[in-house]
């Protein structure tokens, strides 16, 4: 069934058409970049576009498919398996036996198929029955068949930078023919750039949202009210996620818990015991008990005595081999030893500390010389150029490189 183009979500509606609508890939989509005149010349090779999610793989398939005098077919790996690629094959050999026209099989997600399904193109790639164009998320090295992988030219797709997200999104507020034109949607440059930075190089995820929070003002707007005003919290509304909590016997399981880490953390041995009992005797599950505990000893302890993990993981272990009653003393022990050791959570801190960085900035990529290169594609790329292997150093000193992406430099958690 075909969805009126009012209906369509507004990631597809506003699809660019053209390269002269694509935002980004300058890299490879500027002016005289080989993309863009493989293009515009029609003559397309098979190609993979390797690239993160929302970084155009997709639209770049389609404004192929609207330039090119090549059949166009568009099949994605999650619900496409041999009979499809068989029908396309036969298909493609009558095009180009009886019309002398070429057929170009656009293959989204072309990770999940296996071996086998990907052996089955082979041949018809190697003898140009038909042109394959592979969209993957993943590392082609890894997830393509090395003799298919050989005989296609792979073009690496970068995240969206913000700005170049704020330009398309203020772009769709102006779209009246199809985008949000017509909507009467105020919102200002800083929250705008807010969205864009929010949305981690992903454009459909920045569309998705923009939509989402017009939609829902729309759907509480007074039919008097004609101007749609977005700001910061309404975004960081349809941005949200729904988190699901666990919960076995209601208030009073998180209280017992709550009441046996702090015992503990204070070094009362004796009351994080009483809390263990009235959790063990009230029939807590033990190895949920027994996780705590190993959470506490990374989180509470750390570093101040690194062998409060093990005697945590030794008393999970514990738990799972004799079961209750007798795991009591096993937890008991763990207890015990964790109220009595020394305390430290500047691994905790540090971690948070990590983690507002890793939100901050969530797009930034890894230096090149850190990079992994097991393979010749990823070698040319300059993956792992200039790297230190410090082992070959007498002077540890000398092997000193940057471990941080760029922004992040010099950064000290602990």
């Amino acid at each position: 069934m075909n969805l009126l183009k009012s209906e369509k979500p507004l990631a597809e509606r506003v699809r660019p058409q053209n390269l002269q609508e694509f935002v980004g890939q300058k890299h490879i989509l500027g002016p005289g970049k080989l993309l863009s005149k493989i293009i515009q010349s029609d003559q397309i090779p098979s190609m993979i576009f390797w690239g993160p999610p929302g970084s155009g793989k997709t639209t770049l398939a389609r404004i192929i498919a609207n330039q090119s005098d090549s059949e166009f077919v568009q099949l994605s790996a999650v619900s496409s398996g041999v009979k499809e690629i068989k029908k396309v094959v036969e298909k493609a050999w009558e095009n180009l036996e009886f019309q002398k026209k070429k057929t170009i099989l656009f293959l989204d997600e072309i990770h999940r198929f296996n071996k086998a399904q990907q052996d089955r193109l082979l041949p018809y790639v190697e003898d140009g029955t038909l042109t394959l164009i592979g969209a993957t998320t993943e590392n082609p090295s890894f997830e393509v068949n090395s003799a298919l992988l050989s005989r296609l030219r792979v073009f690496v797709l970068e995240p969206l930078g913000s700005e170049e997200i704020r330009i398309l999104l203020k772009s769709v507020l102006e779209n009246s023919e199809r985008g949000l034109g017509k909507e009467k949607v105020e919102i200002t440059d800083d929250d705008l750039q807010m969205l864009a930075e929010l949305s981690n190089g992903d454009a459909r995820l920045a569309l998705n949202v923009l939509d989402l929070a017009v939609q829902g003002e729309k759907s509480d707007q007074k039919k008097t009210e004609k101007v749609i005003n977005l700001d910061k919290e309404k975004i960081k509304e349809a941005l949200q996620k729904s988190h699901l909590v666990y919960d076995k016997n209601g208030e009073q399981h998180y209280n017992l818990i709550s009441a046996l880490h702090k015992s503990m953390r204070g070094s009362d041995a004796d009351a994080a015991l009483y809390w263990l009992a009235r959790m063990l005797e009230g029939g807590e599950d033990p190895l949920y008990v027994a996780r705590r505990l190993i959470r506490f000893a990374s989180e509470d302890i750390g570093i101040a005595n690194s062998l409060a993990l093990d005697q945590a993981v030794s008393a999970y272990q514990a738990c799972h081999f004799v079961g209750m009653p007798e795991c009591v003393v096993n937890l008991a022990q763990a207890v015990v030893y964790m109220a009595r050791s020394k305390k430290s959570n500047a691994l905790y801190v540090a971690y948070g500390k990590a983690a507002q960085d890793a939100r901050d900035f969530p797009a930034e990529g890894v230096p090149l010389h850190l990079r992994n290169a097991p393979t010749k594609l990823m070698k040319d790329l300059g993956y792992g150029k200039d790297y230190k292997y410090t082992p070959d150093f007498v002077d540890s000193q000398q092997a000193a490189q940057d471990y941080f992406p760029d922004k992040l430099k010099k950064r000290k958690y602990l």
